[in-house]
């Protein structure tokens, strides 16, 4: 199939992150793009209409009928039953998965940066796309949350470089491997590796086997920057044909963290420069040890495009974050309200240890909903229970939609609050999300932060709270 044939382009299942960042591209490079979804909400939602984009809600065969695209382009939601689905499979037309997509329309000419791994990835890749466009790179980027600099969560630039969120859960039902491997790695960023996905990997070794296949696919002059601190990551140094750099704590690391120091809305670190021997301070707006070890993995890629230290400090600072990641929506009632992507225990422990060294003098109150399709098994049931430690106030929602878990694989919430509490700490448990919401409106209190952490809408609870805190009696 030629691209430059194709004028009238359908995705089916575009209401997600990933697939509604791809229509928006596809659109402002020119082609024609509609596509369909079911419970489709902001902000993606609000943006695909904004560009004009034509969206249907729930599935149909008449809907793809309508548009009569030359090309269709399957998200990774969509199982082979789907009624859309079906309408393709029956067509003579081209489908591609999301990935084929991306590879197909934006990779052609370009060095691929892929960032990967289960934890950061959406930080990682945002900041460096940011720094490079500081640097004056012109890259393209591709990013799973919305930049809030950019206002989107993609860049079409013109320069030699495009960074992908590299994401290793399956492609398509009809490609079941990983999506990072159709993108070309060039240059390879690997920040963390743990068990995640327990719908599609068995274990931690199938999770490792997919890590292992993209690191093969980095070519002889290219590139794998590793956590060095990260023991699955290190096991993966053989396996590449590139060149390995490393970053972290670790006395073996290239590019190597020491002197970490925590301050109120400031985190600073010392890094020593593998080239020069000398060590460079470097200081940052994002909370927390984690976003360390990820600006050191940006400053290790950022260097190999030609960048100096100098530059890439001062584009750090400016960074403003990414939407949905310790994304502070405002103080209302002197009540600090703040929206977090948060899932996987590793991620919500260090999230919430983040936020309570950055934010000393408030009470922390974690409102968590498990909702992926991990967090609402119980292969993580004991994990969580002390993913919650710095947290002063922990209030737990019942998963949604738990009848599609088999019974003997769900979380139990109820029996995790219980055991938060054994820990010593003040655990709640809600059925609803206005369950919840009535609570917080009711125990909030002057110089609170709140932190809504779930991979989904939480059914608008951090829009919610900010809407009513300010009308309540805040004690």
């Amino acid at each position: 199939m030629e691209t430059e044939t194709v004028k009238k382009i359908y995705l089916v299942g575009i209401g997600g992150i990933a697939m509604g960042t791809l229509a928006t591209m596809l659109r402002e490079s020119g082609y024609e793009v509609a596509g369909s979804d079911q419970n489709l909400y902001p902000p993606m939602s609000t943006h695909l209409q904004d560009l004009g984009i034509p969206l249907f809600e729930g599935f149909s065969p008449e809907n793809p009928q309508r548009s009569a695209p030359d090309l269709f382009v399957m998200g990774n939601v969509i199982r082979r039953d789907n009624p859309e689905a079906q309408f393709v499979m029956s067509q003579a037309k081209p489908c591609l998965s999301m990935p084929q997509a991306i590879s197909r329309f934006f990779l052609e000419g370009r060095k691929s940066i892929v960032v990967a791994g289960t934890h950061g990835k959406s930080t990682t890749s945002s900041l460096l796309a940011w720094v490079l466009e500081r640097g004056g790179k012109d890259p393209r980027a591709f990013i799973g949350a919305f930049v809030k600099d950019w206002g989107r969560s993609y860049r079409l630039g013109s320069g030699e470089y495009m960074v992908v969120e590299g994401d290793e859960y399956d492609t398509a039902f009809f490609d079941k491997g990983p999506k990072f491997l159709h993108y070309q790695p060039h240059i390879g960023i690997i920040g963390s590796i743990e068990f995640d996905h327990a719908d599609i990997f068995a274990d931690l070794e199938a999770v490792l086997k997919a890590f292992r296949n993209f690191v093969r696919i980095i070519p002889e002059n290219g590139y794998l920057i590793l956590n060095g601190d990260d023991p699955n990551c290190v096991l993966l140094a053989s396996e590449c044909k590139g060149k390995v750099i490393t970053y972290g704590s670790s006395h073996r690391a290239d590019w190597r963290i020491s002197n970490v120091g925590f301050h109120p809305g400031e985190v600073s670190f010392h890094l020593r420069n593998p080239v020069t021997q000398r060590e460079e301070t470097f200081r940052s707006k994002l909370p927390g040890r984690h976003n360390g070890w990820n600006i050191a993995a940006v400053i290790a890629a950022a260097t190999l495009a030609g960048m100096s230290l100098k530059s890439i400090q001062e584009a750090v600072l400016a960074f403003n974050g990414v939407k949905r990641r310790q994304d502070v929506l405002g103080e209302f009632g002197g009540v600090l309200v703040m929206d977090d992507f948060a899932h996987h225990p590793t991620a919500v422990h260090e999230t919430l240890l983040a936020l309570k060294l950055f934010h000393p003098l408030r009470r922390l109150i974690a409102a968590f909903e498990p909702r992926s399709n991990s967090s609402r098994r119980n292969v993580f049931q004991q994990l969580y229970s002390g993913a919650f430690s710095a947290a002063d106030l922990i209030c737990i929602k019942q998963p949604p939609a738990m009848d599609s878990i088999p019974g003997e694989e769900r979380l139990d919430a109820g029996r995790l609050v219980e055991d938060i509490r054994k820990r010593g700490k003040d655990g709640r448990f809600f059925q609803t999300t206005d369950e919840l919401l009535g609570f917080l409106l009711e125990s909030a209190r002057s110089g609170d932060l709140i932190v809504c952490m779930s991979n989904g809408s939480f059914d608008g609870l951090t829009k919610k709270l900010a809407e009513a805190l300010p009308g309540r009696e805040i004690k």
